[in-house]
């Protein structure tokens, strides 16, 4: 379904969504990140993206998987707390955002489910945004298959046509809100078509950072675990986590029990976010870790992303934001790191 609304529009449109949590990229601080907003008269699409990925509507940094405890005669009690969210709309996603999106699905799905997840990712609808101004200096979408018009994992794309928006609705949770406003969309003209076209060959020339060859890095990383490299490019590591803990892709995560009373005894069982660059990651009860040094991390966060996601699934476990790039505290480049992968030995 391909549809066209007007920019005067939009906030009309997003009146429209009763029953909906209507969530949009608000600058707060000089950051740019998801906020509820109430009717959308102050709404601003002009960013690049937010800082911390929409996956924390989906995976939240905190949840409570379950309440225990046990009666007064000492018997044990599990209380099962599946999420029951409200419907959900997430405006202005970027297409590596949407894209990421369909990579936790690999992980959160196949032969075992996880209902946490599921039940809201079921309940959220993505409304993305195609880039179609200067993204980011450090995007390069394009070097892992993905582009800044991708429609992966997105509801619907709006593509900014200047004084209107292109709107292509997805799927049946797309169509849904489209109807929902069914009378400010009109359907687009032959030009409005030539248009899109325009501006989606336009924005991937618009980034400027790339891998090459990159499909030599997964079989060059096999012969790498032992190379000197790792200790090289983390040697100015902080070990802060805020590449896993800002990536759209990274899914770590702790469990652990809070006992709130011990007579009679309360508590919930709860899931983290954690990263397998903090030193206590792969910690053994014996004492002994695998991946003891900066270097270890390193590596296993490369390996992860571009050697066993990509045997596994078949697709590279980043999508190219940019952001561990940008938001690094001491540089570290993944496209330079990949870069040296590829030309190593």
């Amino acid at each position: 379904m391909d549809k066209i609304l007007e920019k005067k529009s939009l906030t009309n449109w997003l009146k429209k969504l009763t029953g909906y949590d209507v969530y949009a990229p608000v600058l707060k601080d000089d950051l740019w990140n998801y906020e509820i907003i109430s009717d959308g008269d102050n709404l601003e699409l002009d960013y690049l993206n937010t800082v911390q990925a929409p996956k924390k509507f989906i995976f939240p940094q905190v949840e409570n998987l379950l309440d225990f405890g046990s009666s007064d005669e000492g018997t044990p009690e599990i209380t099962e707390t599946l999420p029951q969210p409200n419907p959900t709309v997430i405006l202005g996603v970027r297409p590596c955002d949407g894209k990421a999106v369909i990579l936790q699905d690999l992980v959160f799905g196949g032969e075992f489910t996880d209902p946490y997840y599921w039940n809201r990712r079921n309940a959220t609808y993505l409304v993305g945004l195609t880039c179609n101004t200067p993204p980011s200096p450090n995007c390069f979408c394009t070097s892992v298959d993905g582009s800044p018009h991708s429609q992966e994992g997105l509801d619907i794309l709006l593509t900014d046509l200047g004084t209107k928006y292109f709107v292509e609705a997805l799927t049946d949770k797309g169509r849904k809100l489209v109807s929902a406003g069914q009378a400010l969309f009109k359907a687009p003209t032959a030009k409005d078509k030539k248009d899109l076209e325009q501006v989606k060959t336009g924005s991937e020339k618009k980034i400027k950072r790339q891998i090459k060859n990159l499909k030599k890095v997964p079989p060059k990383l096999k012969d790498m675990f032992d190379s000197p490299l790792w200790d090289e490019e983390a040697m100015s590591c902080l070990r802060c986590g805020i590449c896993t803990f800002l990536c759209p892709t990274c899914h770590c995560f702790d469990i652990s029990d809070e006992v709130t009373s011990s007579l009679p005894l309360k508590g919930h069982r709860i899931r983290t976010w954690d990263t397998c660059q903090f030193p206590d990651f792969t910690m053994h009860s014996s004492g002994h870790n695998p991946r003891p040094d900066k270097a270890s991390r390193l590596r296993q966060r490369m390996l992860h992303k571009f050697q066993y996601f990509v045997e596994i699934h078949k697709k590279y476990q980043c999508t190219g934001c940019g952001r561990c790039v940008s938001l690094c505290p001491v540089g570290i480049d993944i496209i330079e790191v990949l870069d040296k992968v590829r030309d190593y030995g």
